[in-house]
């Protein structure tokens, strides 16, 4: 009887766009890397049948989830969160290095990569701390601690170095923004952000005679209806002129020469056409070539395992974080956007979902959630389509990956664990 009445209460439309975009990304994963046809569909010497062995495991996980009393999952939250950052420190220690980034433990058949594991650990310590009935994000004190929580993963997943990682767990952000921090801090760092990357494109002149023409019009207003305090005026000019001059010596003794090719490449400040052809050839090649097989598949693309760049393996990961090149490729802009159509209704219903829950700790834990989940789709594809720099994080629920589907399937299941009992809530 219970069984029957939890299977009632399930979100089905959710685990119906959940299925489609796994199943979606394991046909294009067998795609980009059959090389055999006579093989097995669950040959565990090839990358497909090791990705059908994760959905398999994530089905499992999917079982326990359900299995498990939700009150245990909010109950120790902070203990998963310890344990996941106990996992991080040890890659300093025992880690293994993959692409550049010693941010795996080798486990013989399988890699495994906490910081997937911390991203639903710190959403589920994040939205326990915040959900606290003492827990006022207008106090300085709580406002430190909630930032505190989710800059150690952060300060810890830097040197390995895995900056996309990192900047997911910067999304979480918006989880506080949701419940209450101060917008004044999220105006302050997209400050920082629109200043670094004008700073760069235009120079530090551009940049501070645009403020004082930005300074000129705020005192002309001055005198009108609109009310603009003098001393946070003068002390924003200031802010930011400091900020801008000091973008430069962070760019040239801060960044890798890597990171800032992908920045030369993105903003177009390398003028040298050699040189250009050189960043292309190396830090860009993966984009420059994902481009061009999503260009080659016209509107309904080139059919299933009829992708000439594909096949002929011209983009590197393509079965992991360049995968939706293959959509491109094969399925053609109609392709493409079916992916996106799906995933923006998966977003909308979660969000649909959290804002329906009366418990606190699951509406913020699902904010939580949602927040990674976009960060990595809207990175991804802005990736692989070459409107952002190049930063490896997965498209989630498609690309290959045993860590990546396993905990992006927990940590949405979890959440519609939780969705379940709502109606019981208090």
């Amino acid at each position: 009887m219970a069984g029957s009445n939890l299977l009632k209460r399930l979100d089905w439309l959710t685990i119906f766009l959940y299925l489609i975009l796994v199943v979606f990304g394991w046909v294009n994963i067998y795609s980009t890397t059959m090389l055999d046809p006579d093989l097995s569909l669950f040959n565990m010497s090839t990358l497909y049948g090791k990705q059908f062995f994760f959905m398999a495991v994530s089905f499992v996980f999917i079982i326990l989830i359900f299995a498990v009393e939700s009150a245990f999952l909010e109950r120790f939250s902070g203990l998963f969160y310890v344990v996941s950052i106990i996992f991080l420190i040890g890659l300093f220690l025992f880690g293994k290095t993959i692409g550049g980034a010693k941010s795996w433990y080798d486990l013989g058949f399988f890699n495994f990569q906490p910081s997937e594991l911390g991203k639903l650990t710190t959403a589920l310590a994040l939205a326990k701390f915040l959900s606290d009935i003492q827990t006022d994000l207008k106090k300085g004190k709580h406002q430190w601690y909630a930032v505190i929580i989710l800059l150690v993963p952060i300060i810890l997943i830097l040197p390995q170095p895995d900056p996309g990682s990192a900047l997911v767990y910067f999304s979480l952000f918006f989880v506080l923004f949701r419940e209450g921090f101060p917008m004044k801090y999220l105006a302050f760092a997209l400050m920082l952000i629109v200043l670094f990357v004008t700073t760069l494109k235009y120079g530090v002149i551009w940049v501070c005679i645009g403020l004082g023409i930005l300074t000129s019009l705020f005192f002309l207003f001055k005198k009108s209806k609109f009310k603009i305090p003098t001393l946070p005026l003068i002390l924003f000019l200031v802010a930011s002129v400091v900020i801008s001059l000091s973008v430069n010596f962070v760019y040239n003794n801060v960044f890798e020469q890597r990171h800032r090719d992908r920045f030369s490449l993105w903003l177009g400040l390398e003028k040298d056409p050699v040189r250009i052809q050189q960043i292309k050839k190396t830090i860009g090649y993966n984009t420059y070539q994902a481009e061009k097989a999503i260009e080659s598949g016209g509107l309904s693309g080139k059919g299933f395992l009829e992708g000439t760049r594909t096949k002929g393996d011209f983009v590197p990961e393509q079965h992991t974080d360049y995968i939706f090149s293959s959509v491109g490729e094969e399925w053609g802009f109609m392709g493409t956007t079916f992916v996106v159509v799906v995933f923006t209704l998966l977003f909308l219903r979660l969000i649909m979902l959290a804002e329906r829950q009366k418990k606190p700790f699951n509406r913020m834990y699902g904010y939580g959630i949602i927040s990674i989940l976009l960060t990595h789709y809207f990175v991804n594809i802005g990736m692989v389509i070459g409107l952002l720099p190049t930063i490896g994080i997965p498209l989630p629920f498609f690309s290959y990956g045993g860590s990546g589907l396993i905990f992006f399937t927990a940590m949405l299941f979890i959440f519609l664990k939780f969705d379940t009992e709502r109606l019981n809530e208090l």
